[in-house]
């Protein structure tokens, strides 16, 4: 059966919150404590969009999984880096949503002009650093001890990924808007098997 990607809409926020929950309540694979509901996870697609992409993976008519991208910090000399996240339903797990999706994102990350993806993962996370290793990202370092959830200490592993080269000097990336049309198209397949 194939699968559909396609940019995120304040009307998948029930599922996004859905796949999100047990992220946040049975794990420290997040490091919130209380699920977002469907409301906040909406404001958090509108927020991204249109500046980052927020793709989804719909199968069966179902999201299946979700990945998105926002800004790594605050600064202007970090606009051309990036933080990335993935997170797959729990029984649609080991089918290659997650590659699928983190693939399609770096793409669109590299068309909008980023050179640089991070990710943060929180520790014990084998599946999460074993998708990462899978689509190119290489750790470059941990936090020790950099947050407190369900009883214990956990390290944070960072990862990186090059997305393209470094121009000297830059252009801006592009929103997703200016990304619209032919060019959006270029980015590759939306639809995979």
């Amino acid at each position: 059966m194939p699968v559909t990607l396609r940019f995120a809409t304040s009307a998948d926020a029930p599922e996004l919150a859905d796949i999100y929950r047990p992220a946040v309540l049975g794990s420290a694979i997040s490091f919130e404590i209380e699920p977002p509901d469907a409301a906040t996870m909406a404001a958090r697609v509108s927020k991204t969009l249109p500046h980052y992409p927020w793709l989804v993976c719909v199968q069966h008519d179902r999201v299946q999984g979700y990945a998105y991208a926002t800004a790594h910090r605050e600064r202007p000399a970090y606009l051309w880096s990036v933080e990335t996240s993935v997170y797959v339903r729990a029984e649609s797990r080991h089918q290659g949503i997650g590659r699928t999706l983190y693939i399609q994102l770096m793409e669109l990350l590299r068309w909008q002009g980023y050179v640089t993806a991070y990710a943060g993962i929180s520790l014990p996370n084998s599946a999460s650093e074993r998708l990462h290793a899978a689509v190119g990202f290489e750790p470059v370092g941990v936090f020790r001890g950099a947050g407190y959830k369900l009883g214990a200490w956990h390290d944070v592993s960072w990862w990186q990924k090059s997305l393209g080269m470094r121009p000297v000097p830059p252009q801006l990336p592009v929103s997703l808007v200016a990304l619209q049309g032919p060019l959006l198209r270029q980015c590759g397949p939306w639809i995979t098997t």
